[in-house]
């Protein structure tokens, strides 16, 4: 056989090796553009702080930029709908408090897009616990004594919460549930003014998150106690509610980061890895405590486990107190 011959045959068999099947499955490089995380808070929230935190190094990780896309409104449902509607470039995720799984589909009559069915858990960005705190010139110093004062006083109290429906607004219900108190509920869009009026004497108390230490230090606030099953590692003064002997108000806020329900697993699986990695380095975990939040590295079914804890918890809740959404 002429060696042109065989040349020519040794070349297309090559080149038919590099187009079978096997070859042509490989996968590209993934992320091949822009990565977007959805956040359903708007900037300056607390959700908004924390990725962002993460953006430098995340970027460098996966060799694209990272964007951010505010997207609040109707207690995380706006967000949710920009990811599964328009999050199929297998490029976008979201970054949401896990409520929008535990309490929106009860609290609202008709959900926008159903999370079990659209979206699967990636990671836990971090974990929040709330504090309850009062205006500085009521009178009781602990719990007990702000109990006592409430039942002495009952209708007189007020108190603020982020909005119907928030992991605020349900700890406030499970608390005057399991103290046997009343107090009037007013709803406000997001933390940051219902910790204003606290402090202004307008309303008497709110469950908020740890970025209000530094306005407890300043005697701008009353710090009573902490909704948690346990104290948290960055703030161990404030009993919890059940060690106060006031039952168990457990209402961490987790934030949770979700991709579309098509998303590829192998992403599901790069961004989870990235992710925790990022979120066990000390100067990670330091900033985050100067926030009030403490970031944990889970496995998208770890966070599966933690979510289905906290239907359990704030399901009955929110049917029995009949929180709806405004």
């Amino acid at each position: 056989m002429p060696s042109s011959r065989r040349s020519f045959l040794a070349f297309t068999g090559a080149a038919l090796a590099a187009a079978s099947p096997a070859a042509l499955a490989q996968p590209a490089a993934w992320p091949s553009r822009a990565v977007r995380f959805v956040v359903a808070f708007p900037p300056g929230g607390l959700a908004d702080v924390m990725i962002r935190l993460l953006v430098p190094q995340l970027t460098e990780a996966l060799g694209q930029p990272v964007v951010i896309d505010n997207r609040g409104g109707a207690s995380g449902n706006v967000a949710a709908v920009e990811a599964v509607r328009n999050g199929g470039d297998g490029h976008t995720f979201l970054v949401n408090v896990t409520t929008l799984e535990s309490v929106n589909p009860i609290m609202f009559e008709r959900m926008p897009v159903d999370p079990a069915k659209d979206l699967q858990h990636v990671a836990l960005l971090a974990n929040t616990q709330l504090f309850l705190v009062t205006r500085p010139t009521l009178a009781p110093n602990t719990l007990a004594e702000f109990v006592a004062y409430a039942k002495a006083n009952p209708g007189k109290l007020s108190y603020g919460s982020a909005g119907n429906g928030t992991t605020p607004h349900v700890g406030g219900e499970l608390f005057k549930q399991t103290a046997g108190i009343f107090a009037t509920h007013i709803p406000y869009r997001g933390a940051a003014p219902a910790i204003q009026d606290v402090m202004a004497g307008q309303i008497d108390y709110a469950f908020v998150p740890g970025t209000v230490f530094p306005s407890v230090k300043a005697g701008k606030l009353k710090l009573l106690a902490v909704a948690s099953r346990r104290r948290p590692a960055y703030y161990t003064a404030a009993p919890t509610v059940e060690e106060a002997g006031f039952g168990k108000v457990y209402v961490d806020t987790p934030f949770a980061v979700y991709a579309p329900a098509a998303m590829p697993a192998a992403h599901v699986e790069r961004m989870n890895r990235e992710l925790n990695k990022l979120l066990v380095q000390p100067s990670v975990r330091a900033r985050f405590a100067e926030v009030g939040a403490e970031p944990m590295a889970l496995s998208p079914a770890e966070v599966a486990a933690m979510v289905k804890e906290e239907v359990a918890l704030f399901g009955p809740i929110v049917k029995a107190r009949g929180i709806r959404a405004d």
